[in-house]
């Protein structure tokens, strides 16, 4: 295994093996699925050599490690510019996207399409980005999902602030395609081999 996450949530190993959350976490109560809790918490981590292993052991397909398109939402009211920055990400990178303008239909997106990467302008009308942090953070099965804000220029505070409600990163410059799919690439560098 080269760079990347030794270490997986039952969120991530659903998405892997294309199952519900409480289904890995039944493998893992039963024994099936060896790793452990977070100490003071429910929390379970499974380790991907472990993951490999529980794979190759009941014939699953072990290509969903390494292989996969990257799903990317996009929260915006400039549906526009978000499908350019999409179809631009696109063309230096295969991704899979979806554009949503309310937080109503990112809930309902986030819930069938399970992005790797949220996007959320930050200037939306309407849209409580700490809010929507705090609900995904606060869900097991989507806690993998990586947050990053569209915020333009912040200061040190302001990212400090950002980091506090739960984003992951920030892009200030939504024209800088090749900044933004190395930001995604980073957020979601998970690379078994």
């Amino acid at each position: 295994m080269s760079k990347g996450k030794k270490v997986l949530t039952t969120g991530d190993v659903a998405k892997i093996c294309n199952v519900a959350p409480r289904t890995v976490s039944k493998w893992f109560d039963s024994g099936q699925l060896k790793g452990y809790r977070i100490p003071g918490s429910k929390d379970r981590r499974i380790p991907v050599d472990e993951l490999v292993h529980f794979m190759r052991l009941h014939n699953m397909p072990t290509d969903a490690l390494a292989s996969g398109l990257t799903r990317v939402l996009i929260l915006d009211s400039d549906t526009e510019a978000s499908h350019a920055m999409a179809q631009k990400l696109n063309d230096i990178k295969p991704i899979e996207c979806q554009v949503v303008e309310t937080s109503f239909e990112a809930g309902i997106v986030t819930e069938r399409f399970s992005p790797h990467v949220m996007i959320v302008n930050l200037h939306v009308q309407g849209v409580d980005a700490s809010r929507i942090c705090q609900v995904i953070r606060s869900q097991e099965e989507l806690e993998a999902i990586r947050m990053v804000a569209l915020a333009g220029h912040l200061s040190e505070s302001e990212w400090s602030a950002l980091l506090q409600k739960g984003f992951d990163d920030y892009i200030s410059d939504r024209g800088d395609i090749v900044l933004i799919a190395q930001k995604i690439q980073d957020a979601v560098a998970i690379i078994y081999q």
